[in-house]
């Protein structure tokens, strides 16, 4: 049974998680996400759990559908969900469509002592009771209880065909309306662009992308709700200032290409100490000497060179992070830990909220501590991203000075 007696409300569970490299080696890896991400769910037994996917189908998705459909079907049909009567899935299947294709999925599910719960018809704008499970599929731009969109190919010119987008949703419980978003922005292209400024400039992609799905989430076309947005941020640490900071003591080398003269590697060295290599920049690769920096205590020492959500400080807020950075984690089975040594680690995966959601979820009748913001899997692989959730519970009459669903919009 969902909930405990000593935390009273309507708990829920927001989980987002990049899961490109599920497909790609399905046989092992979805095993052990899918047992980890049992483990969250049955620890916090939500009323109300929405899990957020990016890159669903992995790269060669074409190639990837028979393992998709094998991933819904073990998630809607798994003994470990047999108390969520009723779910919403919307998977985002359109490759094909080079203009709208963003591969986000995302799904609902309603545990079945979950009354009165309604999810929002941004066409007909009336909300509607949520009964059975459903699926959709292929092309979602026609399903009316969603938004999707993907972004213009001018926000990032450098990449040829991107994914990135935003899908939203709209849900009523407990008298509390809120927008779930779940979005995927631009990545960084290059480790020694990053390198150059600060903040770089793919920072400053990123932040054009978010301000757009804020605008879009806030604008005049719908009654105002508090929102949650999660998802893979490819927030990154500022990346010249972390380097200066990992490098104090080091001397920089550039290699450069023979034929352009371009910078293709940068490497640095301890000034002693033999001149031991601490570093190696290249395009693709970021090789630091002492991976344990990014892992002790959680990488807590790292966190000031996490800067890219200051930007949106009076739109967007977030609870402490107590977590190691969440990309980019080795794909190899035997090493749950490991990061890889492609991009420096960092918090990409983010579970962030509007002020007002904010006070919804820190607003509780309970001494106990009914809020948790953490990853998944931390000693296990779960592919390149470790998923991150925020667990809380929505207090008995929390939601009635923001009631916005009038029964003449409820369509039954």
């Amino acid at each position: 049974m969902a909930g405990k007696a000593a935390a009273p409300g309507t708990a829920v569970l927001l989980v987002t998680a990049n899961v490109g490299s599920l497909f790609d080696d399905p046989e092992n890896l979805q095993r052990n996400w899918l047992r980890e991400f049992y483990q969250v769910v049955h620890a916090h037994r939500p009323h109300f759990l929405a899990l957020h996917c990016q890159e669903f189908g992995g790269k060669n998705y074409e190639a990837s559908m028979s393992h998709v459909d094998k991933f819904v079907k073990e998630l809607l049909s798994s003994d470990a969900m047999k108390e969520y009567s009723r779910a919403r899935v919307y998977l985002d299947e359109n490759y094909k469509s080079q203009e709208q294709f963003t591969a986000l999925g995302s799904f609902y599910f309603l545990h079945e002592s979950l009354k009165n719960i309604y999810q929002f018809d941004f066409k007909a704008k009336k909300y509607k009771k949520v009964t059975g499970k459903e699926i959709y599929s292929d092309t979602l731009e026609s399903t009316p209880m969603l938004e999707k969109e993907k972004f213009p190919q001018d926000y990032f010119p450098e990449c040829k065909w991107s994914r990135k987008g935003f899908l939203r949703t709209r849900w009523c419980l407990a008298d509390c309306a809120f927008d779930l978003v779940n979005i995927h922005l631009f990545h960084d292209a290059s480790n020694l662009v990053a390198w150059e400024t600060s903040p770089s400039v793919y920072s400053g992609i990123r932040h054009k992308a978010l301000g757009y799905v804020l605008d879009r989430i806030a604008d005049q076309r719908f009654e105002k709700a508090c929102y949650f947005v999660f998802g893979d941020f490819n927030f990154r640490l500022d990346s010249k200032s972390v380097v200066e900071t990992l490098c104090t003591k080091a001397t920089m080398q550039a290699v450069r290409a023979a034929d352009t003269n371009e910078v293709v590697k940068l490497i640095f060295r301890e000034s002693d100490n033999d001149r031991k290599v601490m570093l190696q920049l290249e395009k693709k690769l970021f090789d630091y000497s002492n991976q344990e920096v990014f892992r002790d205590d959680n990488g807590t020492a790292l966190l000031e060179f996490d800067k890219e959500l200051s930007v949106f400080k009076d739109r967007l807020c977030e609870l402490g992070i107590s977590f190691p950075p969440s990309y980019p984690y080795s794909e190899d089975c035997s090493q749950g830990r490991q990061y890889m040594n492609t991009r420096c680690p960092a918090w990409c995966d983010r579970v962030l909220m509007s002020p007002s959601a904010k006070e919804l979820v820190l607003r509780s009748e309970s001494e106990e501590k009914v809020v948790t913001y953490d990853h998944i899997g931390p000693n296990v692989c779960m592919g390149d991203h470790k998923p991150v959730f925020l667990a809380f519970r929505i207090a008995p009459g929390a939601g009635k000075p923001h009631a916005r669903v009038p029964k003449c919009c409820v369509v039954q």
